[in-house]
């Protein structure tokens, strides 16, 4: 076989396996939600949540009555109208609708510094969506300084430990592992790691994706030996918390497989 040719495969291989990834994030995130008395929850969307749901209703419709009453009601600068357009900005992300969810985001983002000022956890929170919504239109360049405002001002405002400024630092390391700069991405997966375990426990959902996060970042870096005992670690847990037949079980069985080239 030619060189050509092994690098196509790798290639292949490496696209097989971030889908695997994305897969398995899914999976657990659904888990850490289905642990939260929280409400409702969005793909890579934290911060400032509502304690109500749709309550059945879709998503979109229904933050966008919640944003309309809102605004009528309290005005469109009351911390419960930015609230209600942060949550409508995550249902459209959920749907794929990035152009509706961006310019949501940054006119969030806009209004919560000039009325709450920079500081705010709601600020925070709308910094850390907008990121998200750059990251999801695929410019992850664009989410890094972002992502990293978000995270210096939650580590200051909320303290390192909070579980937002987690969120926050898994987040900016994901987005600097799609730049493709694991020098940045295996510090903060290691970090992120060492303090879920701390703050949420080992056996925790988001633990659990941070010690597969840093197993597919050593992955990504091939760094095989890591990435193989990282993965080993995460499948013993997964089938221990989850159970062995769970699809997030199944997911890190794939990565650890892709991870040992087979």
């Amino acid at each position: 076989m030619t060189a050509e040719g092994t690098d196509a495969m790798a290639g292949q291989s490496y696209a097989e396996c971030a889908e695997t990834m994305r897969a398995l994030r899914k999976q657990l995130q659904q888990a850490a939600e289905d642990r939260s008395l929280e409400g409702i929850a969005l793909p890579s969307v934290d911060g400032t949540r509502s304690s109500e749901g749709p309550s059945g209703d879709e998503p979109v419709a229904f933050f966008e009555r919640q944003v309309a009453e809102r605004e009528r009601d309290l005005g469109p600068e009351h911390p419960d109208a930015l609230l209600s357009r942060n949550n409508l900005g995550g249902a459209f992300q959920q749907q794929g609708r990035l152009d509706r969810s961006v310019p949501l985001f940054e006119r969030n983002l806009a209004d919560s510094e000039r009325i709450l000022g920079p500081d705010h956890p709601d600020t925070l929170a709308s910094l850390n969506n907008l990121a998200s919504g750059y990251e999801a239109a695929g410019d992850p360049a664009r989410a890094v300084p972002l992502y990293s405002r978000a995270l210096a001002g939650r580590e200051r405002v909320l303290g390192p430990e909070d579980v937002r400024t987690l969120l926050c630092r898994d987040n900016l390391a994901r987005a600097h592992e799609l730049t493709g700069d694991p020098a940045r991405t295996i510090p903060l997966h290691e970090r992120t790691l060492t303090d879920r375990e701390r703050v949420l426990g080992p056996e925790h959902p988001d633990t659990l994706l941070s010690l597969s996060n840093l197993a597919y970042a050593h992955h990504r870096a091939r760094n095989r030996e890591q990435s193989v005992e990282l993965f080993t670690q995460a499948r013993a847990v997964g089938e221990r918390t989850l159970g062995p037949d769970h699809p997030a079980t199944q997911y890190v069985q794939e990565l650890l497989s892709h991870a040992r080239g087979r």
